[in-house]
């Protein structure tokens, strides 16, 4: 399916973050239509690293790489600022779609970028970041390639100039768009209401946004709900407690945990089995 016809499907379209092959996994056998990866969770896990543009396009493209190989469905892809100027934005784009990318996300911070919810963000200019749009979407070799773009300047500059961005964005070829960070439900209105075109609305917990029911964020006018790291966050925190119970010598809990044969499932080693199965060498006949 394209990204439009994802959209289409569901409204709104719920995206939670894939950090690796496995939450990809988890993500299509829970039954949504698609879902996203972002730099802040695949940094995080894949490098134990903050999200403060430590990681290049190779490094990132593995990883996506990776994690679409496990999931079939639709995905977006951070690219960041696209790892450069115009020209390296072409080359994201194009290796992007290549690998089978339905949407993709640029953004118009100054390189290195960070997480959108930290301090001390900068945008580039305006016409920098336009010039990036306009030659994204002439890379393209696709036509259904989603654009997404990003606008940071809520943080730098305030809300009246991110929503001129946003503007300026669209008309640059964007095809959807996502202020990051507003600061209350308000500001999340005036986006809504403001704006034709498919929009993103991030739920990070902890986050500078307040976290609003999918629902409710539809009826303000957002057609995307993203979770960038609803389950990295929780992954992490049971991570914690069981190694915290290894540590005490506690007996470790059993009614939260997947039983081997349901990982084993997770997996599919009976297929891999199957496999090893049909084709393993034999001894000759006598």
């Amino acid at each position: 399916m394209t990204w439009q016809q994802v959209l289409d499907a569901q409204q709104p379209l719920l995206l939670p973050i894939a950090h690796d092959a496995l939450s990809a996994v988890l993500i299509e056998r829970a039954g949504f239509l698609a879902y996203a990866v972002g730099g802040f969770s695949v940094v995080g896990t894949r490098f134990a690293l903050p999200d403060l543009g430590l990681a290049s396009l190779g490094e990132m493209a593995s990883a996506v790489r990776d994690i679409m190989s496990a999931c079939s469905l639709p995905v977006l892809v951070d690219a960041d600022d696209g790892y450069g100027d115009v020209k390296n934005v072409v080359r994201t784009v194009r290796l992007y779609e290549q690998m089978g990318v339905a949407c993709l996300q640029l953004e118009d911070q100054v390189s290195p970028k960070r997480c959108g919810h930290m301090a001390g963000k900068l945008v580039i200019p305006q016409h920098e970041m336009v010039a990036k749009i306009k030659a994204a979407a002439d890379a393209r070799q696709h036509k259904e390639t989603f654009l997404l773009a990003r606008t940071d300047a809520r943080a730098v500059s305030g809300l009246d100039d991110a929503l001129r961005r946003a503007e300026a964005y669209v008309e640059a070829g964007a095809d959807g768009l996502f202020i990051e960070a507003p600061t209350s439900h308000e500001e999340l209105e005036v986006i809504g209401r403001t704006f034709d075109v498919p929009l993103l609305a991030n739920m990070l917990e902890g986050g500078k946004t307040p976290l609003l029911p999918p629902r409710d964020l539809f009826d303000m006018g957002f057609a995307m709900i993203g979770y960038p790291t609803t389950l990295l966050f929780r992954i992490v925190k049971t991570m914690q407690l069981a190694l915290a119970e290894m540590v005490a010598g506690t007996a470790q809990s059993t009614d939260q945990v997947v039983s081997f044969d349901e990982f084993r499932a997770l997996v599919d080693q009976p297929k891999w089995a199957s496999i090893e199965d049909r084709f393993k060498l034999r001894p000759p006949a006598p």
